[in-house]
């Protein structure tokens, strides 16, 4: 597929249900980088906030995509499940998703090349007229949530902790930016939404109440975020997969150290105030690559996302899953920094 015809095929996409803002790469640190001829194209999704955003925003602009002789083309979408129907045609090659997707790779339709963080982005909101106090008062109440998303994650959970199902409650599946403007004008009672939109609702409804978020489960299940690849990509361009992993672990690296810079870059290419991309970076954990090396090595990662598993499985998300082993490409992500 040529490069204007992913282009195109994205544009329709979005017509239906995609916030989509494709643009080419324009970073400038040059360096060794190849000739533009030379570079091998890939199409790059990512979501408009700072874990879904910031790797490929410093990879873009410090240049490293190039130097690892990519031209990547991103594009903007506003949650995981859309972009692996993107991969799915054929119209992305890379993607992000946040932990209440990662059931889409566990179901085969797309492979995790690289480890972005752990959350604690996540939360049952509240409406301060609704009459919900805790989460045994959901119970017959409107919650909207993202479908196959971490908010509609968060909300499961929730309401499992305290004997309830989505059986109880009335779900009203939204997009994300849907969900503020229905939790402000008080057309629904309950929500579940990650930072930085739970900013956003509390600055129009201050009163918000916060019934749940990730920390309340950590006994149970990690809430690793991904960085997800095509399964035909992985299968039949390794050394394309292993030059992107080998970007994006620069990436990775240069977040660690200089957070506040990392904050600075993601919120300049999101067109955002930076405050709303610190907001979001202070609920994650970020990790050095050879720390992602380490927990990859031994085992620590597969345990994250077999825990998800087993969650995707009793939620309903699917039937079964595959073991993380099989879908996970942690010799690539450490292959990929042996030049490190």
């Amino acid at each position: 597929m040529s490069r204007a015809t992913r282009t195109t095929a994205l544009a329709g996409v979005a017509v239906l249900a995609l916030s989509l803002a494709a643009c080419s790469s324009d970073s400038g640190s040059g360096g060794d980088a190849p000739a533009p001829d030379e570079l091998t194209p890939v199409s790059v999704g990512y979501i408009a906030d700072f874990n879904g955003a910031s790797l490929v925003a410093i990879a873009d602009e410090q240049g490293l995509f190039a130097e690892h002789g990519l031209d990547v083309e991103l594009a903007e979408f506003t949650n995981g499940p859309l972009q692996v129907q993107a991969l799915g045609t054929a119209d992305l090659d890379f993607g992000y998703l946040g932990p209440g997707a990662l059931w889409l790779p566990a179901t085969g339709q797309a492979q995790v090349v690289a480890i972005n963080a752990t959350g604690n982005a996540d939360r049952v909101l509240a409406h301060p007229d609704s009459g919900v106090t805790s989460l045994e008062d959901l119970a017959g109440k409107k919650i909207a949530i993202a479908e196959g998303t971490s908010g509609d994650m968060i909300v499961s959970m929730a309401l499992k902790s305290v004997g309830l199902t989505t059986d109880d409650v009335e779900l009203v599946p939204m997009d994300p930016s849907t969900i503020v403007s229905a939790f402000a004008s008080g057309q629904v009672d309950a929500a579940g939404l990650w930072y930085p939109l739970v900013d956003t609702v509390v600055a129009q409804v201050p009163d918000t109440l916060v019934l749940a978020e990730n920390a309340d489960f950590v006994d149970e299940v990690s809430f690793p975020s991904a960085v997800v690849a095509r399964n035909e990509v992985v299968a039949e361009q390794p050394e394309t997969v292993e030059a992107f992993v080998a970007a994006l672990r620069e990436a990775n690296d240069f977040r660690h150290e200089n957070l506040d810079e990392a904050v600075r870059i993601t919120a300049d290419r999101l067109g955002v105030d930076s405050g709303a991309a610190t907001s979001d970076a202070q609920n994650a954990t970020y990790y050095t690559s050879a720390e992602l090396d380490a927990l990859t090595e031994d085992g620590t990662v597969v345990t994250w996302l077999t825990s998800l598993n087993e969650y995707f499985v009793d939620a309903g998300k699917a039937e079964s899953t595959t073991d993380p082993a099989e879908y996970y490409q942690g010799d690539l992500y450490v292959a990929a920094g042996s030049g490190d």
